[in-house]
């Protein structure tokens, strides 16, 4: 990596985030941080939860920023970085500029705001298209760039000033003819003939180009100066002078300043692209949320984006993982789910472990690296197994997930208990909450064969309290069924003390499913399961086998 920005990699749980997902996610990147000396930034999928925002806020630690999106976007593009110009430079300038940076667009700035494209194409349109005597003028061209044009020097006058009325003439015929169309302001081009150097003095032009370094006598100069016209001497011929000439065009002439297509470094490259092909352009300015000008983006430059590296942590089914996760590379999984359905491109290192919590994983893996956490995330990762363990009440708890607990609250100097009851009692507040707030706040989504289904979970200690979500929640399942495109819905309301759930459900033959599945008589009210509190390990499999019936 040495010799360009480092990339970082983000360390995600799943979409519908809980304790653990956030917290491991927080301490597996500190820890591969810590052992590569590389960036491994922890990120999460969605919102967090009461519970999960209540152990951050214990423990002092920020919420990761949330990853909606694993799409390449604009930043992970190396951009060209190009110096912008002033809308007063000459196209001469702009084409040296070019032809040095080997570029053919740049962009017109200023107080570093963009303000418009010229490019090479709008270059050749001054020798090809440009047939006006009077475009010098109209573009009001400084004099000093008309010199620059022309390789020549100016004798007398304020090169500052600027050509702003008349035409450019070329001074090739007798003094006679040449009153005729010389006029007051014009730009002259001439030889080194007098009478028509006088003639323009007299015809009050504004400017005299003296051509093959012609001399220009005291008198003239003198004359010139009186009357404030500017004379420049070149080294050139009359015919090469008037070639260069329109070189002097200030950009702002040329430039494209309206309906300009420019993108954001948020912006992805799926989207850029699609808008490229529709235009003729090569080159793409980048812009911030203020206008500013950071740099050019071209076609070929989106062929060589580099993908985002990613570590997924509890979770490897690919409708709980962050949206174009399949256009990211993984580049590892820690979970202790089932195996389910995400692919990826190359090989990935895979550690899925029958334990309760993905926190047990990470924290064995501190102990093989030779690491112990700090204290903050050792809090974090024993808030983790309180959690996905309910407090080691859930089937899923193993002898590993109590032990690492133990150890892990004895690092962090805290009570388990204590932390526990306090983490439930935040978990369950949920007052306030909107029914599909509830709904959505531990839920997942499963697909097996063509049937997809969802299933949220609330904790509480409390029967009253959960008496009160099952009102709140509901008469919205139905909605949410549609809403999120789902064939069934179901919803578990868990009593930690009981250790027992009772399960709503919603969607065509999600009751019948579950009567079946758990051997219910078919008249029965309300679906209370006894000793059923872990979605992963007593309902999703017992639904999983029932539908594969």
């Amino acid at each position: 990596m040495s010799g360009e920005k480092e990339r970082k990699v983000y360390v995600v749980g799943h979409k519908n985030p809980d304790t653990d997902s956030i917290c491991s996610a927080i301490a597996y990147a500190a820890l591969k941080t810590k052992v590569t000396g590389h960036t491994y930034e922890p990120r999460r999928a969605g919102q967090l939860n009461e519970e999960t925002q209540y152990v951050l806020e214990r423990f002092g630690v920020k919420a990761p920023r949330l990853l909606s999106d694993l799409r390449e976007q604009i930043q992970d593009v190396e951009l060209k970085e190009v110096d912008g110009l002033k809308s007063s430079v000459s196209i001469r300038t702009a084409w040296e500029k070019m032809q040095e940076s080997n570029i053919h667009t740049l962009p017109v700035v200023r107080g570093g705001k963009l303000e418009g494209l010229i490019t090479i194409g709008d270059i050749a349109k001054t020798y090809m298209e440009v047939y006006d005597s009077t475009i010098i003028s109209k573009a009001r061209t400084q004099y000093r760039n008309i010199a620059r044009a022309v390789d020549g020097e100016v004798l007398t006058g304020n090169e500052h000033s600027y050509l702003l009325k008349g035409k450019v003439v070329i001074a090739a015929s007798s003094r006679i003819l040449m009153s005729d169309f010389i006029s007051k302001d014009d730009l002259v081009i001439m030889g080194d003939r007098k009478d028509a150097q006088q003639c323009a003095i007299d015809m009050e032009a504004s400017c005299m180009v003296v051509c093959q370094n012609a001399p220009v006598s005291e008198k003239i100069i003198r004359q010139a100066n009186e009357k404030q016209i500017v004379i420049i001497r070149t080294p050139h011929d009359t015919f090469t002078a008037a070639q260069h000439i329109n070189q002097s065009i200030p950009v702002k002439y040329f430039m494209t300043k309206d309906n300009l297509i420019t993108f954001k470094m948020k912006d992805y490259v799926d989207d850029a692209r699609d808008v490229m092909a529709r235009k003729r352009f090569r080159d793409f300015p980048i812009v911030d949320n203020k206008g500013k000008f950071l740099g050019l983006i071209s076609r070929r430059r989106l062929l060589n984006v580099k993908k985002k590296q990613v570590i997924l942590v509890d979770h490897n089914e690919k409708s709980q993982a962050v949206d174009g996760v399949e256009e990211a590379e993984v580049l590892e999984i820690i979970d202790h789910h089932r195996l389910s359905s995400i692919q990826t491109m190359g090989p990935v290192f895979f550690r899925n472990q029958p334990v309760g919590c993905t926190a047990t994983i990470v924290y064995q893996m501190y102990q093989e690296s030779g690491v112990v956490p700090d204290a903050v995330n050792a809090a974090l990762l024993c808030s983790a197994i309180i959690s996905d363990t309910l407090m080691f009440r859930s089937p899923t708890c193993t002898k590993a997930d109590e032990e690492s607990a133990r150890k892990l609250a004895e690092i962090a100097d805290i009570d388990v208990e204590t932390l526990a009851q306090e983490m439930f009692n935040a978990g369950s507040n949920l007052k306030g909450k909107s029914a599909e707030e509830i709904c959505f706040l531990d839920f997942k989504q499963f697909t097996v064969n063509d049937t997809v289904f969802g299933v949220g979970q609330v904790n509480s200690m409390s029967s009253d309290e959960l008496k009160e979500i099952k009102e709140i929640v509901s008469p919205y399942l139905e909605k949410a069924c549609r809403s999120h495109g789902l064939n069934m819905i179901f919803f578990m309301l868990t009593n930690i003390i009981t250790e027992s759930s009772e399960l709503l459900c919603c969607g065509p033959e999600a009751r019948e499913k579950i009567l079946a599945a758990y051997d219910l008589p078919e008249d029965t009210d309300s679906i209370m399961l006894k000793g059923v509190v872990s979605r992963k390990k007593q309902l999703v499999p017992t639904l999983v086998g029932s539908l594969q019936q």
